[in-house]
């Protein structure tokens, strides 16, 4: 069934190393609403960023989208930001 709307969250991690933690765990509490993950941080030789980037593609579930979006913002150091987009 086609998607009536395409969520997507923008999941910015502080201090990777710390909060990895608790950040997995709520994501892996709503796994079965991620259709795609992708993470991104800046990274070279010798370097490796401690802040990253999460990209979340949800299932068409608003609700939960926005139930996530609260459990993630809530953890000390993470942002999240929602984009929404209709289909006609």
């Amino acid at each position: 069934m086609p998607l009536k709307q395409h969520i997507i969250l923008g999941v910015h991690i502080n201090d990777r190393v710390h909060n990895v933690r608790p950040v997995q765990e709520v994501l892996t509490d709503y796994g079965c609403s991620i259709r795609t993950r992708l993470g991104l941080h800046e990274t070279d030789t010798g370097f490796c960023s401690p802040n990253g980037l999460v990209l979340l593609e949800m299932t068409d579930d608003l609700p939960t989208a926005q139930e996530l979006s609260n459990k993630l913002n809530a953890i000390d150091g993470i942002e999240v930001q929602m984009m929404v987009f209709g289909h006609a």
